[in-house]
């Protein structure tokens, strides 16, 4: 699953771009030619091809579509506009199973909160609470929901319990924190199936 999609996107690649830690995972599955480049990046520019809208979260109406400068932002954005809910995609999250991923502040507990369509089976469930437990400092700030209709899990978590988070990291940070930690839950289900 994740080595192959890994394999799509290095496939007649003289050079490419990765995070340190997906360089690490082909390593580890002896992927990687002697031919090709591999430049390890921990920045925003692995997702420049990102398409990004703010939304209001009451009525779910685009509020302005924003450029990848946006990234910039810190991620306390979100906090001083409790209202809105960023929306983000990019050709990226495909590694990681997911095709678009929203962040917004949780009005009542004012946690940073990801909310992710997961494609995963059914079958993954005990994997992917197992995880959770572990990976995540703080076990009830998540909700997971198989969805039979689309196939996919119903994911909110708060990203605060991510070994990692800071306040003042912006929107590119969270993003690449949140992928990294969906990366991981891959990885470890891949592991369980060997």
């Amino acid at each position: 699953m994740l080595k192959a999609k890994l394999e799509a996107l290095i496939a007649n690649m003289q050079k490419i771009e990765l995070f340190p830690e997906e360089v690490d995972y082909l390593k580890k599955q002896q992927i990687l030619s002697d031919e090709m480049k591999i430049i390890e990046k921990n920045d925003v520019s692995l997702f420049n091809d990102s398409y990004i809208e703010r939304s209001s979260k009451e009525t779910e109406e685009l509020i302005a579509e924003e450029s990848v400068q946006f990234f910039d932002q810190p991620i306390s954005f979100l906090k001083k506009h409790k209202e809105q809910f960023i929306y983000i995609e990019t050709s990226r999250f495909n590694i990681i199973g997911i095709d678009s991923l929203c962040l917004e502040v949780d009005d009542v507990f004012g946690t940073y909160e990801a909310m992710l369509g997961l494609r995963l089976q059914k079958k993954h469930e005990k994997t992917i609470k197992d995880f959770l437990e572990i990976e995540l400092m703080d076990k009830n700030k998540s909700s997971l929901l198989f969805s039979q209709a689309d196939g996919l899990w119903d994911f909110n978590f708060a990203i605060n319990g991510i070994d990692g988070f800071q306040e003042e990291m912006t929107i590119s940070e969270a993003c690449r924190l949140v992928y990294l930690f969906l990366f991981k839950l891959i990885m470890t289900i891949e592991e369980k199936k060997q």
